[in-house]
């Protein structure tokens, strides 16, 4: 399906190289102010073409509101978005169209509808996060006025290179963007630009970990049993192309600690519990307990490559497939906004 959510529910359309994609947005409230340039910084940070380390399409990528406001303030109907599709070259799948690209989502999408796009990725391509992030950045602000919820994404790691330092509490967007890699530790993101430029001069390509903090959630938000915050955030995260694996709070590595030292002691915090740790990663008993929900999103190396792979045709006849067009030799950098504008829809649902 193309739809997440059910109070506040984003249905997002459009494919890779067809005219334009976008999203209708339901359940915002009414009486918000709400123009393009509350949406535009985000989808500028997720557009293409950004650096060196990404695909060379140019797409500006700019938003227009179709629907659901007048006189930049919403009218609590469905909100529509639509960014045009500017720099489509289809031609440049023209030698791949026999041939299912290993790791992508050529042959489940022919083998279940019968048919795929002839050019790109068509829903699996990452142009279709567009509406995702345009309708994360409705959800975000209406978390921010309302409750005052801050969302901040970072590149944790790329390949085997990882940051270490401990940024939850202080990390800005701003200091994410000091750097093409979106890692806020300078030394670490170098080492990682030249690791994503080595994947790139060799045609291969390379993943990561984007890590996410949510500051400022309300206390109480998911429900039991199935409706779990960190599962509605679960859900959110592994809809992401290239998704591989979540994370919350300690995560796997928690699995390594003993009770002992894995609870998060209680302490009062103004007119609140809180804990001094935050193994929990901001959720216990998949509601939120109000401290920083944590969480961590794996994403894997690009499937589309330009090193020739031994593989076969659609009819199982060997082939050799050198994928031709732009791809990105590591997603990480313009995923960052993606996971943002999930978290935010997941908290507003």
């Amino acid at each position: 399906m193309s739809t997440f959510g059910t109070l506040f529910r984003v249905t997002t359309f459009g494919e890779s190289h067809c005219a334009g994609v976008g999203c209708i947005v339901d359940g915002v409230p009414p009486l918000m102010a709400l123009t393009e340039a509350d949406i535009q910084p985000q989808l500028s940070r997720r557009r293409p073409g950004q650096s060196a380390l990404t695909t060379k399409r140019d797409e500006k990528d700019l938003v227009r509101i179709m629907s659901g406001t007048e006189h930049g303030v919403t009218l609590g109907t469905p909100i529509g978005l639509t960014v045009p599709n500017e720099d489509m070259r289809p031609g440049d799948y023209g030698s791949m169209s026999d041939i299912p690209r290993p790791s992508h989502a050529d042959y489940t999408y022919q083998y279940k509808y019968g048919t795929k796009t002839s050019s790109g990725g068509g829903r699996a391509s990452a142009r279709e996060t567009i509406g995702r992030v345009a309708a994360g950045a409705i959800a975000e602000k209406f978390l921010r006025l309302r409750y005052g919820v801050e969302i901040v994404a970072w590149v944790s790691s790329i390949g085997d290179i990882e940051m270490k330092e401990d940024v939850v509490d202080t990390i800005t967007r701003e200091r994410v963007d000091s750097h093409p890699t979106r890692c806020p530790d300078a030394a670490v993101a170098d080492q990682m630009t030249a690791l994503v430029q080595e994947c790139r001069n060799a045609e291969d390509s390379v993943g990561g970990v984007v890590s996410c903090v949510i500051r400022n959630s309300p206390v109480g938000l998911g429900e039991p049993c199935f409706d779990k915050l960190q599962a509605t955030l679960a859900h959110a995260m592994m809809s992401i192309p290239a998704t591989k694996g979540f994370e919350i709070g300690s995560g796997f590595r928690g699995t390594t600690q003993r009770g002992s030292a894995h609870n998060d002691m209680f302490v009062r915090k103004g007119d609140r519990l809180g804990t001094v740790t935050n193994n929990s990663g901001g959720v216990q008993g998949g509601i939120s307990n109000g401290e920083p929900i944590v969480l961590r999103v794996a994403f894997k190396p690009p499937a589309t490559i330009g090193k020739e792979q031994a593989t076969v045709t659609y009819d199982g006849t060997s082939a050799v497939l050198a994928a031709k067009g732009r791809h990105d030799p590591c997603v990480v950098p313009r995923a960052i906004p993606i996971v943002e504008a999930m978290a935010a829809l997941a908290l507003a649902e």
